[in-house]
Parts: C-alpha cells; sequence; structure tokens
C-alpha cells in the first residue's frame, strides 16, 4: 500500500477547543478523493514513533487536514508552529 508523506506547519483553528492540524496538500488529496467516505478519508497515520488511525479532513474550501490530537502532541513533543512531517497511508 503506498505511503504519503508531507511536511507543513501545525495549525490550530481558531475557535475555543480547535484542533491542531497540518494541511494536506490539494494534489494528494485530489487523488485520493475516490475514497472518501462523506468527505472523509479513512487513513493511519504516522508522525514521529507514533501511528494512529484518523481521516483525511476536509477544511471546506476543497483541501483536507490531519487533526493532531492532544495524545499525539505530547507524545511526540509537538507545538503550535511547529513544521513537522506526516506519513499516512490508505486503510
Amino acid at each position: 500500500m503506498e505511503i504519503y508523506t508531507t511536511k507543513g506547519e501545525v495549525e490550530i483553528f481558531p475557535q475555543k477547543g480547535g484542533w491542531h492540524y497540518v494541511r494536506v496538500p490539494t494534489d494528494i488529496t485530489e487523488m485520493l478523493l475516490h475514497e472518501a467516505q462523506r468527505g472523509l478519508i479513512p487513513i493511519r497515520a504516522t508522525v514521529g514513533e507514533t501511528s494512529w488511525e484518523t481521516s483525511l479532513m476536509p477544511m471546506g474550501d476543497g483541501t483536507h487536514f490531519v487533526a493532531l490530537n492532544a495524545k499525539v502532541r505530547k507524545k511526540e513533543n509537538i507545538e503550535l508552529g511547529m513544521s513537522i512531517s506526516v506519513s499516512f497511508q490508505l486503510r
């Protein structure tokens, strides 16, 4: 199964309790849209030594992102504004 890798800045949605995330380039998500289920693309993501089941989620503007939950951020010492690599494969 193909592994996709993207590097991006950790951002946060502005509302209270907003998710931390990394954007996924449009060229990657366009290749994977045929796998979408209600806009979500099921993946297994990896950052550093941490892997988890999640989905590429739509931003609402045609792009997608990978959410970084608190457990992953803590384990990998990820902070807002950092540039990180995220690898993923379809589930």
